[in-house]
């Protein structure tokens, strides 16, 4: 569910922007770093959810090289075997 990570993180990242704006105009400071904290927020989400894709994207490397190393391996032996015939 990476692309919802991203996209929550997006979210996250205008509502903070807005809050942290709207503090900042209106002079509340609380308010202002509540937005500068929910739009970090937004970027660990964003970038959680690139780190899981790129995971997934690894995996799925690795599984493909281990399926080609095992299909190379069985025509092997099976050559083996055709050369003991």
């Amino acid at each position: 569910m990476s692309l919802m990570d991203q996209v929550k993180g997006a979210g996250d990242q205008v509502t903070g922007k807005a809050k942290e704006v709207a503090g900042n105009v209106t002079g509340d400071k609380k308010v202002e770093a509540e937005g500068k904290a929910e739009g970090l927020m937004g970027k660990a989400k964003q970038a959680f959810g690139d780190a899981k894709d790129k995971a997934s994207d690894v995996a799925g490397d690795l599984a493909d090289k281990a399926s080609d190393t095992v299909d190379s391996v069985k025509e092997k032996a099976a050559e083996k075997s055709d050369d003991v015939k």
